[in-house]
């Protein structure tokens, strides 16, 4: 499963090349203020789209994860404590300077931390506050299991706060690094809902790894049962040779039959394409949910 992508891309994956006054203003910020963006470090297929239209994914906390998943072409390896004092203030700039109606922050594990970086990820959220009144998504790691860093986001009544479970459980240890876990991914959603029931949460499953139709199933049934508000599915990419390969490339309407299980499910809004990432159009995505 580690060997080089030698199935054949569908058309309906399609890659475009980034470019635009747009894209070029949101790149310029980001570099101006030392910034990452998980476009660029998990080389997202949509970064040309979202850049153009003023959006991006914020990454904190820097490039270099503590986990290594077998998916993510995030770099992984040791930070030694490293974190920028200075983030939180310059993420509301950048913010405030693009004008952004929503933005979306997520970031790498860090494991390093005393609390698993919770608090600076609660700076970041009460920075943005003070100067915009944007929406305000994160898309958070589990915290190692623990509520009391959670119940940190949770206080700053973020927009949404998402976390990903990524796969069905038989996958979760052949594909996420061993620290995480699809019980710990059900019961960090079920935390937020347990400290603030009106919190809109989200969470997102790649498809193409060697699942099954009915595993998935389960899995959005699992992801109702915790209450989740909104699910994005979409088809995985290889980033690297280095990473899993694409066992099964899905088509357009096998998507809109996993939006069908995931609605059956009772899960209020699911967004499934090729495409599909868990902060593509996520302001689009709160709004259909909310309207």
């Amino acid at each position: 499963m580690f060997s080089r992508d030698y199935l054949k891309k569908p058309a309906w994956i399609k890659h475009r090349i980034p470019s635009g006054p747009e894209y070029k203003k949101t790149l310029e910020l980001l570099r101006q203020y030392g910034l990452a963006t998980v476009c660029e470090e998990a080389r997202c297929p949509n970064i040309g789209e979202c850049w153009q239209r003023g959006s991006a994914t914020i990454m904190i906390m820097g490039k270099v994860c503590t986990r290594a998943c077998r998916f993510c072409a995030v770099k992984t390896g040791d930070p030694a404590g490293f974190l920028d004092e200075n983030e939180p203030q310059n993420v509301a700039r950048v913010v405030k300077e693009l004008g952004l109606r929503y933005v979306v922050i997520t970031s790498v594990d860090r494991d390093d931390l005393p609390d698993a970086g919770s608090g600076h990820y609660a700076r970041c959220v009460s920075s943005i506050k003070q100067v915009s009144g944007t929406g305000i998504e994160v898309l958070i790691p589990d915290f190692g299991g623990q509520e009391e860093r959670l119940s940190r986001i949770v206080n700053e009544k973020p927009t949404v706060i998402g976390h990903n479970i990524e796969t069905v459980k038989r996958l979760t240890p052949l594909i996420r690094d061993r620290r995480c876990g699809y019980e710990r991914s059900l019961t960090t959603l079920l935390a937020i809902k347990r400290l603030d029931h009106a919190c809109v949460t989200k969470s997102s499953i790649m498809v193409g790894l060697g699942e099954q139709t009915d595993e998935i199933a389960a899995a959005l049934d699992d992801l109702a049962a915790a209450a989740v508000d909104i699910v994005t599915i979409g088809q995985y990419l290889q980033p690297t040779r280095k990473h899993m390969s694409v066992q099964k490339y899905y088509s357009l309407k096998e998507f809109d039959e996993l939006k069908t299980l995931g609605e059956h499910a009772g899960i209020k809004h699911v967004l499934s394409g090729p495409m599909v990432r868990s902060s593509y159009r996520a302001a689009e995505i709160l709004d259909m949910f909310k309207g």
